[in-house]
C-alpha cells in the first residue's frame, strides 16, 4: 500500500473532526425566528417591529450570517411592482423592516463576538464592525437574547428561538 493514499485519509480524518468540533462549539450556529423585539428610546419599551415582528438569522458554520427583519403589518403597495412605490409606502417598507448580511466571529467558548456587515437594505451599516460593546447574543438552550446600541443610545431587544 503507498503512503499517499494513507496520509491523504488521514488528513482527510483531521478536517472532519476539526470542523465537527468548530461547528458544534459555535453556540449561534443555526437558524433562529424572531420572537420578540423592542426599542427603548428614553426609557420606553416600544415594539420595534410592530405588534407581529417577523425575521429570521442564520449563521452558518463558514462563519456568514444574513438576518432580516420585517413588521408583518406593513401594508402591501398599490402597486405589484417593487420600483414603483409611493414615498409614503416606500417609506414605511424602509422604517419598519431591514435586512443585512456579513461574517461574524465567535470566541474559544463558541460564544459569539462580533460581526462585520457586508450588505444592507441600510447603506450606512455596510463596512461597519460590531464587537460586544455594541452588539450582544446569548444563548441560553433553544433562546438567544440580542442587545444592540444604535450610535445615538438607543437600546434594541430581540428575542429569538431556535428552529429545529
Amino acid at each position: 500500500m503507498s503512503i499517499r493514499p494513507v496520509i491523504l485519509a488521514l488528513a482527510l480524518g483531521i478536517s472532519s473532526s476539526a470542523f465537527a468540533q468548530t461547528a458544534a462549539e459555535n453556540q449561534v450556529a443555526g437558524t433562529w425566528r424572531m420572537v420578540s423585539a423592542t426599542i427603548d428610546p428614553g426609557g420606553k419599551n416600544i415594539s420595534a417591529y410592530g405588534e407581529k415582528p417577523n425575521g429570521l438569522l442564520v449563521f452558518t458554520p463558514d462563519m456568514h450570517f444574513i438576518e432580516v427583519l420585517t413588521d408583518a403589518d406593513i401594508p402591501r403597495f398599490a402597486s405589484n411592482a417593487r420600483g414603483e412605490g409611493t414615498d409614503d409606502e416606500n417609506r414605511m417598507a424602509m422604517s419598519r423592516s431591514i435586512g443585512f448580511f456579513g461574517t461574524y466571529t465567535v470566541d474559544e467558548k463558541g460564544e459569539f463576538s462580533g460581526n462585520r456587515v457586508e450588505g444592507a437594505t441600510f447603506p450606512n451599516w455596510v463596512g461597519s464592525v460590531r464587537t460586544r460593546d455594541d452588539l450582544t447574543l446569548v444563548v441560553t438552550g433553544d433562546r438567544m437574547t440580542e442587545q444592540f446600541r444604535r450610535p445615538e443610545g438607543t437600546e434594541i431587544r430581540i428575542e429569538w428561538q431556535r428552529v429545529k
